[in-house]
Parts: C-alpha cells; sequence; structure tokens
C-alpha cells in the first residue's frame, strides 16, 4: 500500500494525475479484495466448525454484521459466499487473489446454479456486477409449477407528515369469512345504539354523533379483543404458569405436564405469573400464593431502558422476556436493576448455560460460555500485518453489454438412472 498520500494539487496534467490516482485505486482495490477473501475463508471455516453458536448470536450473518461492524445485507453476501466455496473454487481464488470484488463473487454464490464456476469465473472477469445480476437472471429456471396462494399479510404504511396510517390485511377466503362476520357483528351493533340514541333523545341536533362507520366497528372489534385479553390478564404478565412443587424433594412439574429442569422451572418464571402448588407422595396439600412478577408498568420502564434485547449484537424488539438477574427464587427483587430484556432465542440460551448475565442492569456484563465478555462494537482495529501481496485489480471493463451475443449458462440435462 503506498505510503504516502497522493496531494490534492498535482503539478503534472490533468490525464498524469488521473492515471496515478486510478494506479493506487486498483492497487488497493486488489488489497481489499484479497483481504475480503479471507475473511470468506474465515467464516467459512467458523460456519463450518459450528463455532458461531457458542457466541450467542442467533445467526452466522448476525455474527459477521457484528463482529465486523458491516450492514447485516454485506454479511450476508459474505455468508453465501462462504457457503458455496467449494462450488465455486474458481470465483472464489479470484476474490482471494483480488481479482474479483466481494459483491461479484456475491451474486454468483447467491443466485447462480450449481455447475457454473467456469462460466462465471470467466464472465466476472470483465462484467459488472449489475451485468452479472442480468446474466444470472438469464439462466434458464425449472418450471415453477402453479402459483401458491399468497401467505396472509399484515401491511402498515406510516407517512411521517401525515395525519393517518393506512393497515392493509390480506386473509385466506375462510379467515376473511370469520373477520367479516365479526365486523359486521360489530357494525350493525353500533347502528342499532346510535338509533336507540337518536329515538330517546329526538331533540338531538347537530351536536349529535354520525352514523358508525366501517372503522368505527373495526376499532370496536379491536377494544373487545383487548379488554378480553386484559380481563383475563389483570396485571399484564406474559402467562401464567401452575408448578406442582414436592415438599420432600427437589422437583418440580408443570400442570398436567412433564417434570421441570432447574433451567426450564427458572426460564418460565422469570416474566410470568407463578402458581405454586405444594404436594407430599404426588398428593396436594396446599396452595402457595400467586406471585406476578413483572407489571405492565414495569415493562414499560425496561422497555424504555434497553431498548431490545442486552445481548451484544443481537437488536431484537419484539417478543421481549424480562430476565431476573439474580433470580425470585433466590431472593433477586422485580425491580428494574435487577431485571433486563432477553429474546426468546437468547433467554433459552441463558438458562441452557451458553451465556451469563451478571448485574446489576446498570452495569450488566454479557459472557459466552467460556467467560470471555461479549460487546457491542466490532472486531476491527489497525492492522500489524501488511496487507496483501496481490497485484492491482483494475476492476470490470465498463464497456455496454450486448445481450444478443451472450449464451446463458445452462445445466447440464440429468440421468433418469
Amino acid at each position: 500500500m503506498s505510503s504516502t498520500a497522493t496531494p490534492l494539487v498535482s503539478t503534472a496534467n490533468p490525464a498524469e494525475h488521473l492515471d496515478a490516482l486510478f494506479g493506487e485505486l486498483s492497487e488497493l482495490t486488489g488489497q481489499r479484495n484479497a483481504i475480503d477473501g479471507r475473511i470468506v475463508d474465515i467464516v467459512a471455516e467458523i460456519d463450518g466448525d459450528h463455532l458461531w453458536g457458542a457466541t450467542g448470536c442467533r445467526s452466522i450473518s448476525a455474527l459477521v454484521a457484528w463482529k465486523t461492524g458491516i450492514a447485516p445485507r454485506n454479511a450476508d453476501t459474505v455468508v453465501a459466499i462462504a457457503q458455496r466455496v467449494d462450488e465455486f473454487p474458481r470465483c472464489v481464488a479470484g476474490l482471494r487473489e483480488g481479482r474479483l470484488s466481494l459483491d461479484q463473487v456475491g451474486v454468483i454464490a447467491e443466485r447462480a446454479a450449481d455447475g457454473s464456476d467456469d462460466h462465471y469465473a470467466d464472465l466476472a472477469a470483465v462484467a459488472t456486477v449489475t451485468q452479472l445480476r442480468t446474466a444470472v437472471k438469464l439462466e434458464p429456471r425449472p418450471d415453477p409449477g402453479p402459483k401458491p396462494e399468497p401467505p396472509p399479510a399484515f401491511v402498515k404504511t406510516d407517512i411521517p407528515g401525515e395525519d393517518h396510517v393506512t393497515w392493509k390485511i390480506r386473509l385466506p377466503r375462510l379467515d376473511a369469512a370469520k373477520f367479516e362476520a365479526a365486523h359486521q357483528s360489530h357494525l350493525d351493533a353500533l347502528i342499532s345504539d346510535w338509533k336507540r340514541d337518536r329515538e330517546n333523545n329526538p331533540r338531538a341536533g347537530d351536536q349529535a354523533p354520525p352514523m358508525p362507520t366501517t372503522i368505527d366497528a373495526f376499532m370496536s372489534l379491536i377494544e373487545a379483543g383487548w379488554d378480553t385479553d386484559v380481563a383475563r390478564r389483570p396485571h399484564g404478565q406474559r402467562t401464567t404458569v401452575v408448578v406442582h412443587v414436592d415438599v420432600d424433594t427437589p422437583a418440580a412439574a408443570l400442570h398436567l405436564g412433564p417434570l421441570l429442569s432447574d433451567d426450564e422451572r427458572r426460564e418460565l418464571l422469570c416474566d410470568a405469573t407463578c402458581e405454586v402448588w405444594f404436594q407430599r407422595h404426588g398428593q396436594p396439600i396446599g396452595a402457595g400464593r400467586t406471585t406476578r412478577t413483572v407489571s405492565r408498568r414495569l415493562r414499560r420502564v425496561l422497555e424504555h431502558r434497553d431498548r431490545g434485547c442486552v445481548v451484544p449484537g443481537c437488536g431484537a424488539t419484539r417478543g421481549l422476556h424480562a430476565h431476573h438477574l439474580v433470580h425470585w427464587e433466590d431472593g433477586g427483587p422485580t425491580e428494574p436493576s435487577n431485571l433486563v430484556l432477553l429474546c426468546p432465542f437468547h433467554h433459552r440460551l441463558h438458562h441452557s448455560g451458553g451465556i451469563t448475565l451478571t448485574g446489576p442492569a446498570e452495569h450488566l456484563v454479557v459472557a459466552d460460555a467460556d467467560g470471555r465478555e461479549l460487546t457491542g462494537a466490532s472486531l476491527a482495529r489497525p492492522p500489524t500485518t501488511p496487507p496483501p501481496d496481490v497485484p492491482p485489480c483494475p476492476g470490470p471493463l465498463g464497456e455496454r453489454a450486448q445481450w444478443w451475443w451472450y449464451t446463458p449458462f445452462e445445466p447440464p440435462p440429468t440421468s433418469d438412472n
């Protein structure tokens, strides 16, 4: 790598100055491509040996994005190449040698058919990323057959500055019939109440409410379901766990369910209402108190403070569990300093020994199974080794593609034997 920066103002003519800049750019591009090739090899080794599971990350892509500080989409590209290294040896070799870029090889690894390594290795030497995408799209694809029914969808459109939000829902016909019947029932009830109010107050004028609309019926349906849920869970807890505890032996089981391990019991009781029944020799002898752990008000405090799963590199914000750092069975209080939010994956991982969390919450330390602290920062640091010794990479030709002469890759015919 050049150790001197190119001056902003050059005494040479513009053409020579531009050639000098392009020369340095080619050198740096080749080195960057070779570095990306080494990163791909490292990720392939981590993935092949299943080492990423010990880090507490949800996926190998999440680990790459976390540790390298790159965008999740770029991490997906690295992983796609790493998982097809054996299928595209020439393309990956071009990346290691600095001749091909990560994006060029990524397009091939993500979409190209098996057995097309030689075809795309030759094409990538002269084609841009956009041209490679077009070439991959031109591959003959098998007949997809009948188009499946689209899955249910619930889309929200919220345009900044607008005073309304648009929701669009798509349901299968059976579910749509249920929804329509429930919606119509609420609309009929609202209209009946509206008519009754007008009959009882014939002098109602301009201040009388207008006739209920379909939107009013929809909100009535939502509120009815919400009220039912609140009545069933008055404190807003996630669930109620009924546990049978034997007073003579340290064993617990779910109501009408299997025995629980210590880790399973602690996980279930982190964020739940626990109804305890004491028994001896299988016979109930008394009921313990119902313990409310995390109220709706306290959960809002945790959501405002943690903003998501507290495990570095996770980023989950939905379906979070409130976890006791010191379990309530061990005397841990149900207070913000002893509570953190975890996604279901990391909550299970913690109770199975995959990660450890040490409090208080204001000074939380998250460590892996070997005791190494996990941080949210990437592994990027100043280099201590010289850059890869590879030739400069001039990049694709940049010529306009004439697709009429291009022959797409066609997989060899499969044998019927």
